[in-house]
C-alpha cells in the first residue's frame, strides 16, 4: 500500500474518502470540541500537566513557526482522522506516516531517519500511533529507528523503551509488581506440563493470553482441566509462549484510565457485553464515564510510571470485594469510547502534550 501523507494547516481540509476503521466514512458526530478540556480538581482529576490554554499562550508568541509532527501508523482509519482534525484545530502541521515506509541511512549523506520523503530527524516530534503487525526482524528494525531517533533528540511519544515494554505482558507485569502495584497472579512459561501444575496452583479457572496483543483478542477462560491441556499443548506446539493469569473474580466491568504526562485525562467504565467475560469495546463491551477518586488516580499514575510511558490507558479491574488489581498498561492506548463517553478531546489534549514536549 502506498503511503499517504497528509500536512494539516489552518486551512486544509480532511480528505473526505479516507474510510475510519470501521470502513466506513468518519462521521461528523464523532468529533467533540470541548470547551474546557482539562478537568478541574473538583472533578477528581488533577491537571498538572500542560493544557489547552497553555497551547494558546504558547502559539501566541511572535515569530513562532507552526510545528510539524509526524504520526506512524498502520493505516488511515478513524484515530488518525481524528489527530489530523484535532491539528488542523491547533494549526500545527501534522503528518501520517505508515511504519512499513521508515527507511533508516547510516553514513554518507544525508545520514537519519526517514518516513517515506520526511526526514524525522528534523521534525519537532513524533507520535507512536500504532504498529502493524510483522516478522521479528520487521519489529525490531522499526523499533531500532525509533531509538536511534529519540537519541538524536527528537521527542518520541511514547519512548521507545517504554513501547518495548508495554507490548510484553510479563514484562509490565513484573515491572508493575516491582513498584508494588496489585497484580494478578500469573504463571508464564513454554511447556504445557509445568502448565498444567500453574493451573492446578491458580485454582483451575484462568485466563490464558497471547504475550503480545490488545484489544481482547486471543484471551481464552478455561476452567477445565482437559481443555486446559488441550490449549496449552496446542500453544507449545507453534513455539507459543504461555501466559496463564488467575482469573480475577469481578462485577462484570472493569475501568480504563487514560494517562498523558502527569495527570488522569479521563476514564471509562468498561462493561462485558451479555455472557461475556471480556470488557472491551473491541469486543462488544459497553463504554461509559467515571470519575476516578484519588487513590485511583494514584494507582493509574503509578502504573504508567514503573512502565515508563507519558501516555497509557491503564485498565484497573476491581475485583469482587471492590479491591483494585491493576492488569494491563497499554502505550498506545486508543481512545473512541473514551472520547465518546467523556467529550474530552483526546486527540487534541495528545498535540498540546507532544507540543510541550518540544519546549
Amino acid at each position: 500500500m502506498p503511503s499517504r501523507t497528509l500536512c494539516v494547516r489552518k486551512t486544509w481540509e480532511p480528505k473526505t474518502d479516507v474510510p475510519n476503521d470501521s470502513g466506513s466514512l468518519p462521521h461528523a458526530g464523532i468529533v467533540r470540541h470541548a470547551t474546557e478540556t482539562t478537568r478541574s480538581v473538583e472533578d477528581g482529576i488533577p491537571t498538572r500537566s500542560v493544557g489547552t490554554r497553555a497551547w494558546e499562550r504558547v502559539m501566541s508568541q511572535k515569530h513562532m513557526d507552526p510545528p510539524r509532527f509526524v504520526t506512524l501508523v498502520s493505516g488511515f482509519g478513524w484515530h488518525v482522522q481524528d489527530l489530523l482534525r484535532a491539528a488542523r484545530d491547533l494549526d500545527v502541521r501534522l503528518d501520517a506516516a505508515l511504519f512499513p515506509e521508515l527507511t533508516g541511512k547510516v553514513g554518507g549523506g544525508h545520514a537519519g531517519t526517514y518516513a517515506d520523503a520526511i526526514k524525522l530527524d528534523d521534525v519537532s516530534g513524533v507520535l507512536v500511533r500504532m504498529m502493524p503487525p510483522g516478522s521479528l526482524e520487521q519489529v525490531v528494525f522499526r523499533m531500532d529507528a525509533l531509538h536511534r531517533l529519540a537519541a538524536s533528540g527528537v521527542p518520541v511519544l511514547n519512548a521507545p523503551r517504554a513501547i518495548e515494554t508495554a507490548v510484553d505482558k510479563y514484562l509490565t507485569l513484573s515491572r508493575l509488581a516491582a513498584a508494588g502495584l496489585p497484580v494478578p497472579a500469573t504463571w508464564v512459561g513454554e511447556t504445557a506440563g509445568a502448565a498444567l501444575a500453574a493451573f492446578e496452583e491458580l485454582g483451575e479457572d484462568v485466563v490464558v493470553k497471547p504475550l503480545f496483543g490488545s484489544e481482547g483478542r486471543g484471551l481464552v477462560r478455561v476452567t477445565d482441566r482437559e481443555t486446559f491441556r488441550r490449549v496449552t499443548y496446542a500453544m507449545e506446539r507453534i513455539g507459543s509462549v504461555l501466559y496463564v493469569q488467575q482469573y480475577v473474580k469481578n462485577s462484570g466491568h472493569d475501568l480504563r484510565l487514560f494517562v498523558l504526562g502527569e495527570r488522569v485525562l479521563g476514564a471509562i467504565r468498561r462493561h462485558a457485553p451479555g455472557a461475556d467475560w471480556r470488557t472491551n469495546v473491541a469486543v462488544g463491551g459497553r463504554a461509559e464515564a467515571f470519575t476516578p477518586d484519588d487513590s485511583m488516580i494514584r494507582l493509574a499514575l503509578r502504573a504508567s510510571s514503573a512502565v515508563g510511558t507519558h501516555m497509557a490507558g491503564v485498565d484497573v479491574l476491581p475485583d469482587s470485594s471492590g479491591r483494585p488489581v491493576v492488569l494491563e498498561v497499554n502505550a498506545v492506548p486508543g481512545w473512541r469510547a473514551l472520547a465518546g463517553a467523556t467529550g474530552v478531546d483526546v486527540a487534541r489534549e495528545i498535540l498540546v502534550e507532544l507540543r510541550a514536549m518540544t519546549t
